[in-house]
């Protein structure tokens, strides 16, 4: 089915009975086949998937909602990609009639048929699908005016790669479909999960009885693509899995390395925290805002175990301390800082400098995690004020290796600051925006910051020199809910080793694994598109901090280097950055030429010199969104200077390739302005028997997809421009 899924070709009968004519098909593309749909025709309004999964066997039930316009009766042959796996269980709509049936085709059948219907309507979007099975129904009509509802059930055993079993509902990488779709999965498991991911959509999970919940979140109800869940099965120690995609140059490729959290260790007690929380109390936290951050710092503190330590360190121009050391929290400590907070009142300026200081150096409390929540609502006023000397407290002057996590209350705070003060201390940065509860956001945070599992976590590689551009490159501590999501290239095709240390309140900690890349394929695109989206991000953030310097020219090689990096990727990937957004300009070149890179660096300039107010808050948002990135962003959907979001659908990521549109014609990122510009190499035409190699030639690269892009398309094959028509 396709990311919104099901547009359609109907037929509607001249009269009653509708079965007197032969029907159209009603098939799961992302437009109508063959003509563009009309308002008196059916449509399809909404899906909703429920998704029920025992173990190894998954249950899947579409209920697919189908509404006639017209004034007449309407009758439709429905078509359905299916995984090839697939046993079909039953089929029903409103008001079926005996005999109403539906059949299962194996994927060589399936293929036939879609073969079948492209080489009458010309439109090729249908063999993205080639390689699945399909289910074909009987013939229903459609009242005039009235709804009809669908209700197609298969069953499938998930296939297994060590402790991590896949679910996928085949669906079209095409943006131009736009029903909503609803999604949900329960997960009963007889052996623990220990993280439950998809690379596709953004989907938020509960647990409860035994059961674990798994819902869409967030634009998912309108993300492209295939709908992907891994289920990692809880081991021994700690379960791994990983994912990879081969380059097509060979000798190497992308991997993904999905990690659930260890289980605890039976003899160990958890691990304590040491949480400093350091509160901007200026004149500019007047208003209610210190109001909230009182309110959470009590909340914050009293989320404490006891036997926990805190301190809390509030400053204006000044800088002062409810205590000289952390304190262990307990029923008098509780009560004294009660009284601390409440007698808080704002006023001053802003010394950001001295404030972090203090906290970072303060002598740690033996066996915990030292932490630190760092507020505040404006720029460095007070004290030290250069963007670079502050940033690097972190680095030169943190003796105790605290964790900081930064809060930016407002339009007008430092954003790449506060970024760069949490990178640098294997924390993250959260930014309020106008209208947001800052006791809301802090508490969130400090929330998850609970029930630490392993600290001080490395990754190394036992053979030297098969990683590159590991993703996070620092690993984060992991804490109760977490998963890892680690992104990265790998040289050679020989089985990769990992080892894994860090430590818990019994010591350090070791786990090693050991994965074969035998099951490396091209279909894992969602692998290398991920990578790409880090890895801007983490070259936007170093083009950030050489912004602190407003001296710096555009010519300088550091910038340049870094620029020309993001705009290679951008083009190779189709993930717009900041910087790239260009491209997805009508008659923008396509070509990491001078051209395109010095409007990149003109870019640069412009927004390097935004180091506070919406245009940054939006900067460091999106950056940080990408950073983190563990979902496939398939609209280029980032926030606009206004903090608006915005969407892009000239510039399409499908299959392991990046499209872009020039005047109705849809160009693969591979070829150059030049070669675009030129005679193709070969034109071949849909429907004839050349089509039909290259759809055998796409489909066992796994680039199908691109045949869901509309209208003509160029793309790069076997070292040929190939012009699709």
């Amino acid at each position: 089915m396709n990311a919104s899924t099901l547009l359609s070709i109907f037929s509607l009968s001249a009269a009653l009975p509708a079965i007197a004519q032969s029907p159209h098909q009603l098939v799961p593309v992302t437009r109508w086949i063959g003509h563009q749909p009309q308002p008196e025709k059916p449509i399809v309004t909404a899906v909703d998937a429920a998704v029920q999964i025992a173990d190894q066997l998954a249950i899947t039930t579409l209920v697919i909602t189908v509404k006639n316009n017209g004034p007449r009766i309407a009758e439709a042959e429905m078509i359905l990609p299916v995984p090839d796996n697939a046993v079909f269980k039953s089929f029903t709509f409103d008001g079926a009639q005996p005999g109403s049936t539906a059949k299962l085709l194996p994927k060589d059948e399936a293929r036939r048929l879609y073969d079948s219907i492209v080489a009458r309507s010309k439109d090729p979007a249908l063999l993205e699908f080639v390689g699945t099975g399909a289910l074909k129904s009987s013939v229903f009509p459609v009242q005039p005016g009235g709804v009809q509802h669908v209700r197609i059930t298969w069953e499938q055993l998930l296939p297994v790669d060590g402790p991590r079993m896949d679910y996928i509902l085949p669906r079209t990488e095409g943006l131009e479909y736009n029903v909503p779709w609803t999604f949900t999965a329960n997960i009963n498991s007889a052996v623990p999960l220990g993280a439950v991911y998809s690379p596709s959509h953004d989907i938020a999970t509960t647990h409860a009885n035994g059961c674990t919940k798994v819902t869409f979140t967030g634009n998912a109800s309108r993300q492209p693509g295939s709908i992907r869940l891994s289920l990692l099965r809880q081991q021994e120690g700690m379960s791994a899995s990983l994912t990879a995609c081969p380059d097509e140059k060979g000798n190497g490729g992308y991997f993904l390395m999905l990690i659930a959290p260890p289980a605890k260790r039976p003899e160990a007690q958890n691990m304590k925290r040491e949480l400093t929380l350091v509160l901007d109390k200026s004149g500019s936290m007047a208003g209610g805002k210190l109001d909230q951050v009182k309110t959470a710092a009590g909340q914050i503190i009293e989320g404490l175990a006891d036997g926990e330590a805190f301190n809390l360190i509030v400053y204006n121009e000044g800088v002062e301390a409810f205590s000289e050391v952390p304190v262990v929290k307990n029923a008098d400590t509780t009560a004294k800082i009660r009284n601390y907070i409440s007698a808080l009142r704002p006023s001053g300026g802003t010394n950001i400098h001295d404030s972090l200081l203090k906290a970072l150096r303060q002598p740690p409390t033996a066996g915990m995690l030292p932490m630190v929540l760092f507020l505040t609502d404006g720029l460095p006023t007070v004290g030290e004020t250069r963007e670079k000397l502050i940033r690097q407290l972190v680095e030169k002057e943190n003796p105790h290796q605290r964790r900081v996590f930064s809060f930016g209350v407002g339009l007008d705070v430092n954003t790449p600051l506060l970024s760069g003060i949490a990178r640098g201390a294997r924390g993250t940065a959260s930014f309020v925006l106008p209208g947001e509860d800052v006791e809301v956001k802090v508490g969130g945070v400090s929330r998850r910051l609970a029930g630490p599992l392993l600290a001080d976590v490395t990754l190394a590689c036992t053979e030297p020199g098969r990683l590159q551009d590991l993703l996070p490159a620092k690993m984060p501590d992991v804490f109760e809910g977490d998963q890892i999501v680690l992104l990265g290239r790998y040289a050679g095709t020989a089985p990769i080793n990992f080892s894994l240390t860090g430590r818990d309140a019994g010591g350090e900690r070791k786990f090693q694994f050991s994965f074969q890349l035998d099951k490396a394929l091209t279909s894992n695109t969602h692998v290398p598109r991920l990578w790409a989206a880090r890895r801007i991000a983490v070259l936007t953030e170093a083009v950030r901090e050489l912004g602190e310097d407003t001296t710096i020219a555009a010519s300088d090689l550091r910038l340049k280097e870094l620029t020309d990096e993001i705009v290679r990727l951008s083009r190779e990937f189709g993930v717009l950055s900041e910087y790239t957004a260009f491209f997805a300009d009508d008659g923008t070149p396509l070509a990491s030429a001078p051209a395109a890179q010095t409007r990149a660096l003109e870019e640069v300039t412009r927004k390097n010199s935004q180091r506070a107010g919406g245009a940054s808050a939006a900067q460091e948002l999106n950056v940080d969104a990408a950073k983190s990135k563990a979902t496939l962003n398939g609209r280029n959907w980032s926030l606009d200077e206004k903090l608006a979001g915005r969407e892009t659908a000239s510039v399409q990521q499908v299959s392991d390739r990046a499209y872009y549109n020039r005047n109705g014609r849809w160009i693969d990122s591979k070829t150059t302005p030049e070669t675009a510009a030129a005679q193709p190499d070969k034109t071949i035409e849909v429907g004839t028997p050349e089509f039909a190699a290259l759809v055998d030639e796409l489909a066992s690269l796994g680039r199908l997809s691109s045949l869901s892009l509309r209208g003509e398309i160029l793309m790069e094959h076997k070292g040929q421009r190939v012009l699709v028509k």
